[in-house]
C-alpha cells in the first residue's frame, strides 16, 4: 500500500468527494437515492471538520466528515478500490481523536445498513434504529463512538 495522509479537506475537495461518494458501489441498487444527485458542497467542507485520507499522488481514497455541535459521524466513505486496505479504521481512528479533542464524550452514526459490521468491528455500539424518512424507504442502524 502507498503512503497515507490524513488530511483536513478544503472547498477544492468537494469534486473528488462527491465523486468518491456518487460512484460507491455500496449505493448500487436500491441504495441509488440516497446519493443521486448528492454533492459534497465547499461551504460544508468548509464549515465541519472535513478529513481526507489522500496518497502520496494526493489522491482521495476515503473520507469523514464530523458535526462537532450535533457529535455526529455524518459522511465516511472509502473508495472501492481501496477498500480493505484500512483506510476506514484509519479514518475512524481519527475521527475518534478529533471528537475527543473537540470535548466530545461520544459520537453517533446513523449507518448505511450494509456498514453496521465496519463501524461495530471498528469500536462503535449498536443504540437503536432510525425509521425511514423521505427518499430512504428502510430502517438504519444507529451506533455510537464512546470516545470519552
Amino acid at each position: 500500500m502507498s503512503t497515507l495522509t490524513i488530511r483536513r479537506a478544503t472547498a477544492d475537495d468537494s469534486k473528488p468527494l462527491t465523486r468518491l461518494v456518487r460512484k460507491s458501489a455500496a449505493y448500487r441498487g436500491d441504495y441509488a437515492a440516497m446519493v443521486d444527485g448528492y454533492v459534497v458542497g465547499g461551504t460544508y467542507i468548509e464549515h465541519h471538520p472535513v478529513f481526507v485520507a489522500v496518497d502520496e499522488r494526493q489522491r482521495v481514497l476515503g473520507f469523514y466528515a464530523l458535526l462537532v455541535d450535533e457529535a455526529e459521524l455524518d459522511l465516511a466513505f472509502v473508495a472501492d478500490e481501496a477498500q480493505g486496505l484500512g483506510i476506514g479504521r484509519m479514518l475512524i481512528a481519527h475521527m475518534t481523536e478529533e471528537a475527543r479533542a473537540a470535548g466530545l464524550d461520544s459520537v453517533r452514526v446513523v449507518a448505511h445498513p450494509p456498514a453496521e459490521d465496519f463501524y461495530l468491528r471498528t469500536g462503535a455500539r449498536r443504540t437503536g434504529t432510525v425509521r425511514p424518512t423521505g427518499h430512504i424507504h428502510w430502517e438504519r442502524p444507529e451506533l455510537r463512538y464512546d470516545v470519552a
